[in-house]
């Protein structure tokens, strides 16, 4: 009796899902919009609790592996520090021990019987070395397994995650740019490094990426969404790619500005991934208050008539512009000299406003005929009582004539000010898995809730396709083909290429 009571509420349970989903197509259909054939980035499912081996080689950013070493498990991950020999010179054992909840120990000669210059190795879900100086990069190239740090980098099969941090002179000697190249080859990720201040005085290329985006490139690797496929492939070597981010701000008076609640989060989680799988990224950054990704070169601006300018200018020599930021759709008509003054028992005056000019549809219209660069914009949606967010989208794209629509429904749970997100990516032109242009079908894929750095990774991988087919076709898309589109849902592959 318990299991059929159990098989009816299961057949109940699907009966309830089938009308919902016949209600949702019911519902495009009498709207006349476009059949959308939607896919799934992945299972919303947890990335906690996994089993990271945290390697730290001897320089003198050894001291931040502590800061990722608390970041790591505050997200709920076991972590096992496995330094080199050098490393405890900088940061001693007792420190790591307490901050991991693991013993500590660096050659293969401690603890004989659990054979930990192979277990180690074996049982990590993510192996992450930061810092990885030179002498680390050489050793793992060569293959060496001289302590248990190189030995474990030679038993694991899990993903390998590398964060440089050395002088300027060692990062582009060519023997260092000969071994990232093997490791990259092999798999590994090999993190660009910042550029900022050295040991000593010194500034320039080789500052370690900071411990809050490693942690984010961390929770992007474990994912459930990119599980089984490379996480961060260097499949944007040579690219240039523009990314917009932050909330703009139209001046009222010296003191006040109409702004909106866009952080900047997804835009500059863009970035980070699109630099870590090789773009030479500008992220133009209106009113973000956030670390500047590694690698990355950020221009700052307030205004949409800023954000305009510098994107305009960025984009001339572009493959691909990606326009996060909220831009401000009007700005006030007249900027007050001072601040404006509350009057006792008198209403405010009027606030006469002017649209701003459209920055996404502006790009669309400066490439022409093109399909270079590849153009993709964001748009946060609510829906109402009539549209749902995503028919919205389906307007816009069709409206603006970009290449790549992101959709989220933003909300007190996602999108703006928060660090998870989701949102279904609109392909115009049906830039599909086979690269092949089809002006007469829509792709769209749907990345469910998850970090941001997950989202990123699609919009990287939907920007990778495009330039794939733009390649392959040497044509312009015109967007006359976006007024009657047929949606294609396809099932997303998060990483593209299989490993």
């Amino acid at each position: 009796m318990g299991s059929e009571h159990r098989r009816r509420g299961a057949r109940d349970e699907r009966s309830a899902e089938e009308r919902r989903d016949h209600g949702a197509d019911h519902r495009v259909r009498r709207r006349s919009s476009p059949p959308l054939r939607v896919s799934s980035a992945g299972q919303d499912a947890d990335s906690t609790g996994k089993r990271i081996v945290l390697g730290v080689s001897g320089g003198i950013a050894a001291y931040k592996a502590c800061e990722l070493l608390r970041r790591l498990r505050s997200l709920g991950h076991d972590v096992t520090v496995v330094p080199t020999a050098a490393a405890l010179t900088f940061v001693g054992s007792a420190t790591f021990e307490a901050l991991s909840g693991n013993p500590v120990s660096g050659d293969v000669f401690t603890d004989v019987p659990d054979v930990r210059h192979v277990s180690v190795g074996q049982r990590a879900d993510l192996v992450i070395v930061a810092p990885a100086t030179a002498d680390l990069l050489a050793r793992a190239a060569a293959g060496l397994a001289d302590d248990l740090l190189t030995a474990t980098l030679l038993v694991t099969r899990a993903p390998v995650l590398m964060a440089p941090a050395m002088h300027s002179e060692m990062w582009s000697h060519p023997a260092t740019v000969a071994n990232v190249r093997t490791l990259r080859s092999r798999g590994v990720t090999v993190l660009p490094p910042a550029v900022g201040r050295l040991t000593g005085a010194d500034s320039g290329p080789g500052r370690m990426a900071e411990p809050e985006h490693l942690a984010q490139l961390a929770q992007l690797v474990l994912h459930p969404t990119v599980a089984h496929r490379p996480a961060l492939p260097f499949d944007l070597d040579g690219r240039r790619i523009v990314v917009s981010a932050g909330g703009t701000r139209e001046a009222l008076d010296p003191v006040r500005f109409l702004g909106n609640r866009s952080s900047g989060r997804q835009g500059y989680a863009i970035a980070l991934v699109a630099a870590a799988r090789g773009a030479d990224v500008t992220l133009i950054a209106a009113n973000t208050s956030l670390a500047d990704p590694p690698a990355v070169e950020v221009r700052r601006v307030v205004s949409a008539a800023d954000l305009q300018r510098a994107v305009k200018d960025a984009a001339r020599q572009a493959d691909a512009v990606v326009m996060t930021a909220a831009v401000a759709d009007f700005r006030p008509a007249e900027v007050a000299e001072h601040k404006i003054k509350k009057v006792a028992d008198s209403e405010p005056a009027v606030l006469e406003l002017v649209q701003n000019p459209d920055v996404l549809a502006g790009l669309v219209a400066d490439r022409g005929a093109s399909r270079m660069p590849v153009i993709a914009g964001f748009a946060a949606e609510t829906g109402d009582a009539t549209t749902s967010p995503i028919e919205f989208g389906l307007q816009k794209l069709a409206r603006k004539g970009c290449d790549l629509l992101v959709v989220n429904q933003v909300g007190h749970t996602g999108g703006f000010e928060s660090d998870d997100n989701a949102a279904v990516i609109l392909s115009s032109g049906a830039i599909l898995s086979s690269g092949a242009p089809d002006s007469t079908e829509m792709a769209a894929v749907e990345v469910p809730f998850g970090p941001k750095t997950a989202l990123a990774a699609a919009v990287c991988d939907s920007i990778v396709t495009a330039l794939n087919a733009a390649k392959a076709t040497g044509t312009g898309q015109s967007s006359d083909n976006l007024s009657t589109p047929k949606t294609h849902v396809r099932q997303a592959n998060p990483q593209g290429a299989s490993p």
